[in-house]
């Protein structure tokens, strides 16, 4: 009984038309094939003869005509393999450019010329492409340190920024780089900012209380400073209860100018933020606007004392409508997008843990956070660029530059 080949009919089949269709001898490809070159010759004459005796009895131009069909089969199997593989290289858009990389991978095996046609795709095409790989790889090259530099500038932001802060970054650090581009690779490279889930609802009216002007209609433009505030009141999850941030903002340079936490509602909590940005602002704060919502708070007659006592004036937008506030709620939003679920946290775990990283964010948020309305400078370093009139306290805008560091 004779012993079973190893090599299977699949296997005979292609190693009889890679000799055929290579025009090489039997001893070459046995050799790259790792086999006996005798075994290969007789896999060629046996497939011969098949053919021969396929083709007896049949005239001239039959035979003839039966061959050109093979010859086209052989072909057809080919283009066939050609797609199959082809395929793993146009799981995203099926582009151009993922033809012309297939054709550049394969085309010793199948040819540059039968992969053009079958993939559809000029040679004059495919041979400009090629001739630009040098340039193509130098810019992989550099796009591998800009992301370098990404993944450094987003790692400092605790995870949280996006690409047009990140350019800033970049353009900061020497780099010429468009937003574009940066979000290009920031895309590619699965790094991406943060977005904050709707949370816990901290403004409850007071329906009796007298009725506060809104004396800003929604304009939160930045500019001029220590003329327009703005607050409000936040939860933070500690442990297995809460605390609560109230904010005082200025409009001018997006800088938070007081703050106050405590484990309560009451309008002490609001009080305390507000007194402490008058004393951060040197106690000139006169005919300041302080705007805020119409929670109980804001709206009862000690928090208006206060601001009387200040002569600050007092606004407020209307109940339910968060865009009459929209820069104190944003603010919030940040914080929380950024210090809290930027590091994988759901609440902090202690009233002390919370009040030191609240007190470094918001020193980081005053002096290295980038702000789109003033002209990607942190609320600092603009303020630094204004000229201050020290008998009002307030300041002009003069222009801007870039923010040294990132």
């Amino acid at each position: 009984m004779a012993r079973p080949s190893k090599y299977g009919d699949e296997f005979k089949k292609d190693a009889v038309r890679l000799v055929r269709e290579s025009h090489r001898t039997c001893a070459d490809v046995a050799r790259e094939l790792g086999m006996n070159r005798e075994t290969l010759r007789v896999w060629v004459r046996e497939a011969e003869q098949a053919e021969s005796d396929t083709g007896a009895g049949l005239a001239r131009s039959e035979r003839e005509e039966l061959a050109r069909l093979r010859k086209r089969v052989a072909e057809l199997e080919i283009e066939k393999e050609i797609l199959r593989k082809a395929a793993a290289y146009f799981e995203g858009d099926g582009s151009l450019i993922g033809r012309l990389q297939f054709i550049s991978a394969h085309r010793l095996v199948y040819g540059v010329k039968r992969l053009c046609r079958v993939l559809n795709v000029h040679r004059s095409a495919f041979y400009a492409w090629l001739g630009r790989e040098p340039a193509r790889a130098a810019r992989a090259v550099e796009d591998e340190r800009v992301v370098e530099k990404i993944r450094r500038f987003h790692a400092a932001s605790g995870g949280t920024n996006g690409s047009p802060r990140i350019t800033a970054d970049l353009r900061d650090d020497g780099e010429r780089v468009n937003a574009k581009r940066v979000a290009r690779l920031m895309r590619v490279n699965g790094i991406v900012g943060l977005h904050l889930r709707k949370g816990r609802r901290t403004t409850i009216p007071d329906e009796l209380a007298p009725p506060v002007p809104d004396l800003l209609k929604r304009d939160f433009a930045a500019g001029e400073v220590n003329r327009r505030w703005c607050g409000d009141i936040t939860y933070l999850p500690v442990g297995d209860s809460w605390l609560y941030l109230a904010t005082v903002i200025d409009i001018g340079s997006r800088r938070l100018v007081g703050w106050s936490i405590a484990d309560h509602l009451r309008t002490e909590l609001i009080s305390d933020a507000l007194t402490a940005a008058v004393g951060a602002r040197g106690g000139r704060v006169d005919r300041v606007i302080f705007h805020g919502d119409r929670g109980c708070q804001y709206t009862s007659a000690e928090f208006a004392r206060l601001c009387d006592g200040y002569r600050i004036r007092r606004s407020a937008g209307r109940t339910g409508t968060c865009l009459d506030n929209a820069l104190a709620e944003a603010f919030n939003a940040t914080l929380k997008r950024e210090l809290l679920h930027g590091r994988g946290k759901r609440r902090w775990s202690s009233e002390a843990e919370a009040r030191t990283e609240i007190f470094r964010w918001i020193a980081w948020y005053n002096h290295r956070r980038r702000h789109s309305a003033t002209g990607n400078l942190p609320p600092a370093v603009y303020e630094d660029q204004l000229p201050i009139d020290l008998a009002s306290g307030s300041c002009e805008p003069v222009g801007l530059h870039s923010c040294p560091g990132g």
